[in-house]
């Protein structure tokens, strides 16, 4: 049976190609028998002739209105004509694949009265399946090598990916290290920020006299923020420089 089939909306303006072929047979009823059973066939529009009949089918049109997917069958007393278009946006390969299965359909509604030559009809089939068979296998190898090369792309760019995580950690690592450097350096200019040598002298003094003459280190240390170590160095300083007195 013909599979239920529906024309398609108008598309662009583009010019197809139109190709063709022919199946030797023969006319065993008539002409007015084919053409009532391809009329019971809605999306077909039926031509008689004195011996032969014309099956048009129009899939689709243009933006003219002109037949833009089409195929035409001519049935002959002794033979069959096919001629069909080809859109740029269709494969030719593909494209008449699809009309000998369209031809194939209408044939079984027309068997009763129209027989075909087996031998030409296998040679047909046997040419549009090898041109499909072809087809596939170009297209696979062009697929296949798009995909290869697109996997290489990939990998190559995985394989930078890794490299820069690796980089990364690396930096983030050394930034901190070089952090840690530099609490340390801002702790050490914040200690040479401090008090000068002589207001520290001074301040040392102030202490000691306002303290009975002694000093505890931590204390001073608490409320002047300076380092222990560099207290008792100017403490040292002082004792040498004859200021304070270091009782026995």
């Amino acid at each position: 049976m013909v599979d239920d089939q529906k024309k398609a909306g108008s598309i662009s303006s583009a010019t197809p190609k139109v190709d063709g072929f022919k199946i030797k047979a023969k006319l065993t009823g008539s002409v007015k028998d084919v053409s009532d059973v391809l009329r019971s066939v809605s999306f077909l529009e039926v031509a008689p002739e004195k011996d032969a009949v014309n099956a048009v089918y129009v899939e689709s049109r243009d933006i003219n209105k002109k037949p833009y997917l089409f195929s035409i069958i001519r049935i002959k007393k002794d033979e069959l004509e096919i001629v069909y278009s080809i859109p740029p946006e269709i494969a030719p390969r593909k494209r008449k694949l699809d009309v000998i299965r369209y031809v194939l359909n209408i044939l079984s509604l027309v068997g009763d009265d129209f027989s075909i030559e087996n031998k030409t009809l296998y040679q047909l089939l046997e040419t549009a399946v090898k041109d499909l068979l072809d087809s596939v296998t170009m297209d696979y190898s062009k697929l296949y090598t798009a995909y290869d090369s697109i996997k290489k792309d990939a990998d190559d760019m995985r394989q930078k990916v890794e490299r820069i995580q690796e980089q990364n950690e690396a930096l983030t690592a050394k930034n901190y290290e070089l952090k840690a450097a530099n609490d340390e350096l801002v702790l050490r200019i914040k200690s040479l920020e401090g008090l000068s040598d002589d207001l520290l002298k001074a301040k040392l003094q102030e202490w000691i006299m306002e303290h009975n003459g002694e000093i505890n280190i931590i204390e001073f240390t608490k409320v002047h923020n300076v380092p222990g170590t560099r207290i008792e160095q100017m403490l040292n300083k002082l004792v040498a420089e004859g200021y304070i007195e270091v009782l026995k």
